[in-house]
């Protein structure tokens, strides 16, 4: 199986009979729980930024006497943090053979007729639906490893900064590979998420893997330790929960996530943002202009991440292995 390049006709994509499974994973389970393609926040601009802010610590020892003057006057300022949308646009064709040929199997020479229809019935709206789940799978992994890139012109194009990467603060490395991981060194990394702010929210306190490091959660925290766990649904997506120091858990394993990484979010914090194009919306098909006997649409979007304050996040990284 292979993607094909061009039009797709009863040659290169030949009809089957029987029930159709997927060969590959779709699930998206990260893009789903901030909101999906169809939630966050429209934008208005290609580079769009949010605001936050911080208090004081906290002191014992700021007691006025009385009748004491004014203290020294103070103010609280805000930060900034800034990101990019990334363009995804795909385009998928279909010859007039191929949509009316429901009927026939196998291609060229080899091809038959048979007395049903075959599945899909619709091959254009079919091949659309897969795009949109690539598309939507590009979005996730982008959201969980993008690389920032804000070109200059458009030679390039922009990229929007992954969770990965936006957290700067709260990192951790051990030379541990996943099945040597230690629960110190998960709750750690918690912990700095913690006193940062961060895993306030019941709710919404996540670690996100791969199925390596879910092994390993598994085996800390649910087969070693003994902590209680529990399923919730989160922006539609059922996670396992597990008890920590730091409250109750959210696992999310990712197909997409590094097999080295392992992400605690704060998901209230995090969303997409969108581009709206007027009189489309910010993720639409729509037909391209006939050059031929076959029907053409395109797909696109604009997209980026926010993902709050970046100390409210944290990642560690182990060993490869």
């Amino acid at each position: 199986m292979a993607t094909i390049t061009g039009i797709a006709t009863t040659y290169n994509c030949p009809n089957y009979v029987g029930e159709l499974f997927a060969a590959s994973p779709e699930d998206t389970p990260f893009l789903s729980a901030i909101g999906g393609l169809t939630g966050g926040e429209s934008v208005g601009s290609s580079v769009f930024t949010w605001e936050g802010y911080d208090l004081r610590d906290a002191d014992d020892s700021r007691q006025r006497t009385e009748g004491a003057d004014a203290t020294a006057l103070e103010a609280r300022a805000r930060f900034s943090a800034s990101n990019v949308l990334e363009i995804h646009q795909e385009a998928v064709a279909v010859s007039y053979t191929k949509l009316g040929a429901t009927r026939q199997v196998g291609s060229g020479a080899s091809a038959t007729q048979v007395t049903a229809g075959t599945v899909p019935a619709d091959e254009l709206a079919w091949q659309v639906e897969q795009k949109l789940k690539e598309v939507a799978r590009d979005i996730e992994k982008a959201f969980l490893t993008g690389v920032y890139s804000n070109p200059t012109t458009n030679a390039t194009p922009r990229k929007t900064r992954g969770l990965i990467n936006a957290i700067t603060t709260n990192t951790a490395t051990t030379t541990h590979k996943a099945g040597e991981l230690t629960e110190d060194e998960v709750l750690d990394l918690m912990q700095k998420v913690w006193t940062a702010g961060g895993m306030r929210e019941s709710e919404t306190r996540t670690v996100i893997v791969n199925a390596t490091l879910k092994r390993a959660l598994s085996r800390i925290f649910l087969k070693d330790a003994g902590y209680r766990h529990t399923d919730r649904n989160v922006g539609g997506v059922n996670l396992q929960t597990f008890e920590t120091d730091f409250g109750t858990c959210n696992i999310m394993l990712s197909a997409l996530m590094p097999v080295d990484k392992l992400v605690v979010a704060s998901l209230e914090q995090i969303k997409p943002a969108f581009l709206e194009v007027p009189g489309k919306g910010h993720l639409f098909a729509e037909p391209l202009s006939k050059t031929g006997a076959a029907e053409k649409v395109q797909l696109y979007c604009e997209t980026g991440l926010i993902y709050g304050n970046e100390k409210a996040h944290g990642v560690l990284t182990v060993a490869k292995g």
